[in-house]
C-alpha cells in the first residue's frame, strides 16, 4: 500500500520555524517529483514547493519569498519542507504529494500520491 505520511507540524508563534517531513513507504519515490500544497480554512488548496527527482531543480510559490526550504533524501524515501520566518497567513494544512511527471508540476491534479496532511498554525 503507498503511503505519504506528514509529519513535524504545530502550533509556533509568528517569526518561528518549523521543520515539515513526509515519509513514503510502499515503494519508492526516488524517480517521482514531489511537491508540498497548502490549504487553508475557507481557501483553495494551493502551490507550496515541489523538489524533481534528483534535487537539481526546485520551484516555489511567490509567497515562500526566500523563506521555505524543500528538500528531499531519496534513501530515506522522504521529503522535507523547512519553513522559517513564518506569518500568521501561513496557517494552513500542509499535504505532501507525489508525481511521476517530468519537470516540476505545480496543479493539484498532476500530482497522483498525497498525505493527510499536518496542521500548521502560527500564532501572532
Amino acid at each position: 500500500q503507498v503511503q505519504l505520511v506528514e509529519s513535524g507540524g504545530g502550533l509556533v508563534q509568528a517569526g518561528g520555524s518549523l521543520r515539515l517531513s513526509c515519509a513514503a513507504s510502499g515503494r519508492s519515490f526516488s524517480g517521482d517529483t514531489m511537491g508540498w500544497f497548502r490549504q487553508a480554512p475557507g481557501k483553495e488548496r494551493e502551490f507550496v514547493a515541489a523538489i524533481n527527482w534528483s534535487s537539481s531543480s526546485t520551484s516555489y510559490a511567490d509567497f515562500v519569498k526566500g523563506r521555505f526550504t524543500i528538500s528531499r533524501d531519496n534513501a530515506k524515501n522522504t521529503v522535507y519542507l523547512q519553513l522559517n520566518s513564518l506569518k500568521p497567513e501561513d496557517t494552513a494544512v500542509y499535504y505532501c504529494a507525489a508525481t511521476s511527471r517530468i519537470g516540476i508540476p505545480k496543479k493539484q491534479f498532476d500530482y497522483k500520491y498525497w498525505g493527510q496532511g499536518t496542521q500548521v498554525t502560527v500564532s501572532s
